[in-house]
Order: structure tokens, then C-alpha cells, then sequence
């Protein structure tokens, strides 16, 4: 039996794709390695942690002696890892991984490195990778354990990934992917800077099985308002219990920049949730803590944003399977 995987089953490893000289990172690079200690510190109070990186020199300089972070040698384009890592499917009892095409966000950056990852790091893992004929990244999908699935069309069927599908053709063929009974697409929902098509890991996700917390917006005056209230209002309309996460708006550099909530890491007893220096941190914070009976703790992604991702764009889960029967 094939099932849709919720990111809060229990993992074996969160694997993180390492900024490096030859990424878009090179101009900022010391402060966004920085930034990635900090997310890696975080993590290894709860999981063990795979850097992939073309070279050694981030794991050597502040992990070599930690013994639940680990150390694969792969190139790569870009570190927005979720969006060309394996998707994770349950198989009875085991985990397998799909290996859609990743076309760098609908060819606007290059992606052939990260693109060839998979083929690689599976290998490595000593994990099963199915090949799928189908862009689809990472990023643009969010389910429960029940067989439901959250997306976007504004990314799903942007012509610039498979414009050869309709939508429902991409219905049915995502439901017989994941086994799902039912896919919940947003039409409504955007935030500034993003260069996703509006992926559905900084809009709305589930956090338990009957409950989504998802990106909103007070301020009537805020560019972001009316987008955010169309999606609110979808939401209200799928039964799901809701709970409304307000974005930040900072100045980074002199640079105004908006963060998503939403973009957070569900660990084992664990949900890290990205932080950016503003009120809103702490109020967010509190409702995930409420709502969770699990740690939840916050991690500066400012610097992050500035490539316009955040925490879960920078990772993927490996799960740990079980072997009962």
C-alpha cells in the first residue's frame, strides 16, 4: 500500500545542501554559513543531520568532531534543496523516494547540478530512488498522514513547468503518485520576493492532520493583504481547524524583505520555525507552541531571505523506516 508521508512522521536524518563560492551565495557567503551553523545547532538537539557540499570546508571547520552531522560530497547549483531532493512515499513499511525533474523553478536559473543530485545522494544513502517523468518540486506540495495534499495552481500549472497537462490530468496523476484521496489547490496567496510561483511551504501547511497554519496579513495597507485574505477565505471553506500566521516585514540592508512562518521544519519531537527580528516572532511562536504538544523553537533566517528562502527551503527529510508488520 502507497501512501502520501507527513513530515511529521519520525526521521532518520535532516540533509542539508551547503552554500559554497560557486552559488549565488558567494557575495554574502560568511553570513549565510553563519546562519547555517546556527539552523544545524538547532537541529542535532533532536536528529542527525547530512551536509551536501562539493567540498569539506563548511562540515571541517565547525562539524568534523560532531558526531550527528555527516558529510557527502555532491555539486551543486544552488542550495534550495527541497525543491530538487527525493520526494519521500510510503511503501508498507518502508520509505521510497521520487525523483521528479527540477528545471530550476521553471528554467529561471541553471539547475543541471541539482538536478543530478539525487542519482547521487540515494546511492550513497543505500535508498530506493524512482525516476518521474515530471517537474515537480519539493517546496510546491504539503500533505497530512490522511492522503491530502495542499498546492498551488499558480505553481502547479504554470506553463513554465508541465504546460502539457491540464489540471485535472495533474490531479489524477499526483493522486495515483501518492495514493491521495484528495488535493486542496489554492488559487489565492503570494508573497514578495518569491521566485517559486507561490510554493505552497510559505503559503499554508498542515500541522496536524486536521489543521493548517498559514501566511496572513493585518495591515488592509500591506501589498500582500488582499492576496492573502482571497487564500484565508479558500482555507475557511476546506473544514480544516486554521491557524493564521502574520508575515514580517523587515529592513535588511536597507532593503525591505517579508519572511513566511510557514516555512517551517517539523524534526523528531520538534518544529523549527524560522524567526526575523520583529513582534511577530514571539506572537508566532506562541501559537505553534499552543497548538503543538512538541518543541518548537525559532531560528534567525534572516539572511535566508535574501536569496528569498527560508528554513524548509533548505532542507529535506530522510524517515526512518519500520519494519513491524
Amino acid at each position: 500500500m502507497i501512501n502520501a508521508v507527513a513530515e511529521w512522521e519520525f526521521q532518520e536524518a535532516l540533509i542539508l545542501s551547503i552554500p559554497h563560492k560557486n552559488s549565488d551565495w558567494n557575495r554574502y557567503l560568511d553570513e549565510i554559513l553563519i546562519s547555517y551553523k546556527e539552523f544545524i545547532k538547532a537541529v542535532i538537539n533532536y536528529e542527525d543531520v547530512y551536509l551536501i557540499a562539493p567540498d569539506e570546508s563548511f562540515y571541517n571547520k565547525f562539524f568534523k568532531n560532531e558526531k550527528r552531522v555527516k558529510f557527502i560530497q555532491i555539486d551543486t547549483n544552488d542550495t534550495w534543496i527541497r525543491d530538487y531532493g527525493g520526494i519521500a512515499r510510503k511503501n508498507n513499511h518502508k520509505f521510497e523516494y521520487l525523483n521528479f525533474i527540477f528545471n530550476g523553478w521553471g528554467d529561471k536559473f541553471n539547475s543541471s547540478k541539482d538536478n543530478a543530485v539525487n542519482k547521487i545522494l540515494y546511492k550513497k544513502l543505500d535508498k530506493k530512488l524512482i525516476d518521474i517523468d515530471f517537474i515537480l518540486e519539493g517546496g510546491s506540495i504539503d500533505f497530512n498522514s490522511k492522503n491530502v495534499m495542499l498546492s498551488t495552481t499558480k505553481c502547479l500549472l504554470n506553463k513554465n513547468r508541465n504546460f502539457k497537462f491540464t489540471k485535472d490530468e495533474i490531479d489524477i496523476f499526483l493522486k495515483d503518485i501518492f495514493n491521495l484521496d484528495k488535493i486542496i489547490w489554492l488559487e489565492n496567496g503570494f508573497i514578495s520576493g518569491d521566485d517559486t510561483d507561490s510554493h505552497i511551504d510559505i503559503l499554508a501547511r498542515f500541522i496536524d492532520d486536521n489543521t493548517i497554519a498559514y501566511s496572513s496579513c493585518s495591515d488592509k495597507n500591506d501589498l500582500h493583504f488582499n492576496e492573502l485574505k482571497a487564500m484565508e477565505d479558500e482555507l475557511k471553506k476546506t473544514g480544516y481547524d486554521l491557524i493564521p500566521l502574520d508575515i514580517a516585514k523587515f529592513n535588511y540592508l536597507d532593503k525591505i524583505l517579508y519572511g513566511s512562518y510557514i516555512n517551517f521544519c517539523f524534526l523528531n519531537n520538534a518544529l523549527i520555525m524560522p524567526t526575523y527580528g520583529v513582534k511577530e516572532d514571539e506572537i508566532n511562536l506562541n501559537k505553534l507552541k499552543n497548538h503543538l504538544n512538541i518543541d518548537v523553537v525559532g531560528v534567525d533566517a534572516r539572511v535566508f531571505i535574501r536569496e528569498n528562502g527560508s528554513l524548509h527551503c533548505s532542507c529535506i527529510n530522510l524517515f526512518k523506516d519500520s519494519f513491524s508488520e
